[in-house]
């Protein structure tokens, strides 16, 4: 008999699948894996550290660089807490705008992971086409924000600015002549509402496309059905959030159980699990994008027959107009005083959070009445799903650990922060 030893192997800090820098040290019993390690705080981004030393406003686009494909859900967040603290409200347009980008930004970031899981674990032609409708979504956070990834368009007291009524449109080059660009220009002839509308109406196709390529994949179910599976009590236990906990079973969703702006006007439901193993878990999350889709639908509806102000009306804490800033003086100071100040927030301590794409994503924020932080610490829902990995990869293959770090779906500039 050949002796068996274990080794010590190491997995990453360099591993394309884990979007971000993880290191694993695997003990392994020939091909099976006896204990998991996650080394992390290779991406430390120092994000609550630089945010105390920072006016208030400042901080916003330090969340969206977080978690780096949910960017406006980070700031949701943030942003709520500032609202909470100073004690206002933003009108109901904002809100009904921050939820339809809550929920293009679910879809964009289940995407991203939908792409990057069947890429992990053999399956290539799905990345291809996750991608294509990823891009549709980008151009709606350019049109909003002027930028394809860190917006900073949520703003306590509202958003940056309303819709537009056009939308960004392509132009004929060496790589696309006339026609070619006529032909993607098609739906981008109206306002932005009517090119997100255009692109509800076929998304639900989309998944099914998905679908079609995964769900019933013999190999595809061979590298998920029965791969960390995690029981109800222990997935709670184990401080899971979002799509991990309910792929085990429980219900538990923050847009229903403790609803921020306008979730409770919605109508949507909640995906579970049964087995709460990788398939469940992916199934969850395809059913979201379809539940998202419901969700922009009737954001579209509504902002089209109300129109009204997107900000709070007090310079106090929001910059006002460009055009009143050139022609009045107080309102120039105002604006000074705003981006180079901030202003203070009253003392106080405050936990807000929302369901972002990957679980509970909360900000807990303490004012000494000052115009910066005296301390911010982030919730991240990556951070306790990370924590369960030897639970989730023990007596597995070594190949399945790249489907358990698919199925927790996690970015290390959230976990590092």
């Amino acid at each position: 008999m050949p002796e068996i030893r274990n080794m010590t192997m190491n997995f990453g800090p360099q591993h394309p699948a884990a979007h971000g820098v993880l290191r694993l040290i695997l003990e392994m019993d020939g091909e099976v894996i006896e204990r998991a390690d996650p080394h992390i705080g290779l991406l430390h981004r120092a994000t609550e550290k630089l945010a105390e030393s920072k006016p208030f406003n400042q901080s916003i686009g330090y969340m969206d660089r977080l978690d780096y494909v949910s960017m406006m859900c980070n700031e949701h967040a943030y942003v709520m807490a500032i609202e909470k603290l100073l004690g206002v409200t933003p009108p109901e347009r904002a809100q009904y705008i921050r939820v339809m980008y809550a929920e293009i930004t679910r879809i964009l970031n289940h995407l991203m992971w939908l792409g990057a899981h069947g890429l992990d674990i053999g399956a290539m032609t799905v990345f291809l086409y996750c991608f294509r409708e990823r891009e549709d979504l980008m151009d709606c956070y350019e049109a909003v924000s002027g930028t394809r990834m860190h917006a900073t368009y949520y703003r306590p007291g509202g958003v940056y600015r309303d819709l537009p009524s056009t939308m960004p449109k392509y132009e004929a080059s060496k790589w696309h002549n006339q026609e070619e660009v006529d032909r993607l220009n098609e739906n981008r002839q109206g306002s932005l509402l009517d090119f997100i509308e255009s692109f509800t109406d076929r998304f639900p196709g989309c998944v099914d496309d998905y679908e079609t390529l995964l769900t019933d994949n013999r190999i595809w179910k061979q590298r998920t059905v029965g791969i960390a599976e995690v029981t109800p009590e222990r997935a709670l236990n184990l401080g899971f959030t979002g799509p991990m906990l309910r792929g085990s079973g429980i219900e538990w969703d923050l847009r229903k159980k403790q609803p921020y702006d306008v979730y409770d006007q919605i109508d949507f439901d909640i995906p579970v699990g049964t087995n709460g193993d990788c398939y469940d878990r992916y199934l969850v999350r395809v059913e979201e994008m379809r539940q998202s889709n419901r969700i922009i639908k009737q954001c579209v509806d509504w902002l089209r027959k109300n129109p009204g102000t997107v900000m709070i009306d007090d310079h106090k804490l929001t910059p006002p107009s460009r055009e009143e800033m050139k022609d009045d003086m107080e309102s120039l100071i105002h604006h000074f005083k705003l981006f180079t100040e901030g202003y203070c927030v009253p003392e106080g301590e405050v936990y807000s959070a929302v369901e972002h794409p990957k679980g509970e994503f909360g900000i807990y924020l303490i004012s000494d009445g000052a115009n910066k932080p005296y301390r911010l610490k982030i919730r991240a829902p990556g951070f306790a799903h990370l924590s369960s990995m030897n639970e989730m990869v023990k007596g597995h293959m070594l190949a399945d650990v790249v489907a358990v770090i698919g199925t927790q779906d996690i970015v290390f500039g959230e976990i590092d922060r």
